[in-house]
């Protein structure tokens, strides 16, 4: 999840989960601002929490994806690490207290205990606030 350059925003971390498909046990570990491998997509999966408000707004945060990279991130900060069992979910309550300026980005990166693809599903609640305000 990153926020882009020009976004004029804060970003601040809600919550987020990790759901492992897997049979063997996932490593999520949880990186701030750093440089990632891989090639990412962006997905169009998100919508807005508060449907009361017409018309829906569009964040400026982005979600960002990439299966099966090399290598590891660079730069940054690996916050913390949390271990996903099998077949299990966790989900993680941060109230905001992960705040991003435009450029920041909170990361997930998962590592599966044998290096083999990790089978999992992430979701991310966040919100923004003007930077102006």
């Amino acid at each position: 999840m990153f926020n882009p350059t020009r976004s004029d925003i804060d970003l601040f971390v809600n919550a987020f989960t990790i759901t492992n498909y897997s049979s063997q046990p996932i490593v999520a570990e949880i990186w701030f601002n750093p440089k990632l491998p891989g090639r990412p997509s962006i997905s169009n999966l998100v919508t807005p929490a508060n449907t009361a408000r017409t018309p829906l707004e569009d964040p400026e945060v982005k979600i960002a994806s990439a299966d099966l990279v090399k290598g590891n991130p660079k730069k940054g900060v690996n916050a913390f690490k949390r271990i996903v069992p099998p077949m299990s979910t966790l989900a993680s309550d941060e109230d905001g207290k992960y705040i991003f300026p435009p450029c920041g980005a909170f990361v997930l990166f998962l590592r599966t205990l044998d290096g083999g693809p990790a089978e999992a599903e992430l979701a991310f609640g966040w919100f923004e606030k003007d930077i102006y305000e």
